[in-house]
């Protein structure tokens, strides 16, 4: 068991996961609402039998991708004048209606559905704080959106839009550019800041995510040349003993 390549190798999978994350986040750059993934890395203790020398040889530790998980830093707030356009000034997510079940967004950009609901970029109904899909009808002209959620127009009231947070922000999943699944229960927030005419632009600074990419492309191909070393070294031992026998 060549347990330097096996160690080395551990770290090129990590690598290559930075990497995919980190290509990611820059696809993502100009998607509204977008939170940049991160990784985390940590060890991997192996316990070895009869390795009483060298002093700590009895562990071996290996490299191990831990987690992905949501930078929660917001992303800078653009005006845009439409009325259905909404961004969050602070904290929580606008819970929207999928074939999957409710899921967590903070990409505003709304646009009434043919059915009178106000539907997100993929067709996902904006929910109230009852988890009902918000309507509007076509005699509603002038939408007005508080700063609480609230939704009105010049008919009256029309409901409040739901803004919830996870209990465990660290433990959500991405579906897509723009959804997020929580893998933990949801409670509303309380004073919501909800600004009508604007839209979150992605928390992705694009020459940070290009310095961090080359950094991982070094750590990778650094690594690649340690195995190919050791591959080489390898062979050269196997090829000097060979030609001993013979």
């Amino acid at each position: 068991m060549e347990v330097p390549s096996y160690i080395a190798l551990s770290r090129l999978v990590a690598q290559s996961r930075a990497l995919e994350v980190t290509a990611t986040n820059m696809a993502n750059a100009n998607t509204p609402g977008f939170k940049a993934g991160r990784v985390l890395f940590s060890d991997w203790l192996s316990r070895q039998t009869g390795a009483d020398s060298p002093r700590g040889g009895k562990v071996v530790s290996f490299v191990q991708d831990r987690a992905t998980y949501r930078d929660q830093q917001a992303g800078p707030v653009q005006q845009t004048g439409n009325p259905f356009d909404l961004a969050l000034g602070g904290d929580g997510y606008f819970s929207v209606e999928t074939s999957r079940g409710p899921r967590l967004t903070r990409a505003g950009r709304f646009t009434p559905m043919a059915d009178g609901r106000l539907g997100d970029a993929d067709g996902n109904a904006l929910l109230d704080t009852a988890g009902q899909p918000i309507r509007v009808s076509k005699a509603d002209q002038r939408i007005v959106v508080a700063a609480d959620g609230s939704v009105s127009s010049e008919n009256g009231r029309i409901g409040r839009i739901g803004v919830v947070r996870p209990s465990d922000a660290m433990r959500m999943t991405a579906e897509g550019a723009r959804t997020l699944r929580a893998d933990s229960d949801t409670v509303p927030v309380n004073k919501p800041q909800v600004i009508q005419g604007a839209v979150e632009d992605s928390n992705v600074q694009p020459v940070l995510e290009m310095t961090r990419m080359m950094a991982d492309l070094r750590e990778f191909q650094f690594t690649t040349q340690f195995v190919q070393g050791e591959a080489d070294r390898l062979q050269s031992s196997i090829d000097k003993l060979t030609q001993r026998k013979t």
